[in-house]
């Protein structure tokens, strides 16, 4: 049985088997202590995760639409697939956490979050190549462009083409 405690209280907030491909949606998980957890799978949509140890943990294809993530540290998590549309990570902290191939939604809620250079030069990557493949691009954005050639090229996949 696993108990998750509310790291500030101590207080048991949920016990339950597994939570491997658990169905958490709108649970109130706020200040608990889920880091090493393995939340492979598990629905966290709606969920309130708000000041949340979720250090190590594995949140692999989790759905974690409309989470509030806000103030949760998320240190070395893994996040690859995992569905963060309209999550709130307002100042979450994402530094060495795995974003591949996860969904991230761009919004004022997703702003505050305290990232690391890995994943700056990875969305950077991603807008050169928006950028690339564009119809047209101004004088500004050709310098950009051209400006952040190199920082973007540090992307850590090797089968994404370089600029």
């Amino acid at each position: 049985m696993i108990q998750i405690k509310n790291r500030l209280t101590g207080v048991i907030v949920l016990e339950i088997e597994t939570l491997i491909n658990a169905n958490l949606s709108g649970a109130d998980l706020r200040g608990a202590d889920l880091s090493f957890t393995d939340l492979r799978y598990a629905n966290l949509s709606n969920a309130d995760l708000s000041f949340t140890d979720l250090r190590y943990a594995n949140l692999s294809n989790a759905d974690l639409r409309y989470a509030n993530l806000s103030n949760a540290d998320l240190r070395d998590a893994n996040l690859r697939y995992a569905n963060l549309s309209n999550a709130d990570l307002s100042y979450a902290d994402l530094r060495g956490a795995d974003l591949d191939f996860s969904c991230l939604h761009f919004s004022c809620k997703s702003r505050m979050a305290k990232t690391d250079r890995r994943q700056r030069v990875q969305l950077a990557h991603h807008l050169l190549s928006w950028m690339k493949y564009a119809e047209s691009l101004n004088d500004d954005e050709k310098q950009i462009f051209e400006q952040l050639k190199a920082y973007a090229n540090e992307f850590h996949r090797a089968d994404v083409e370089k600029f």
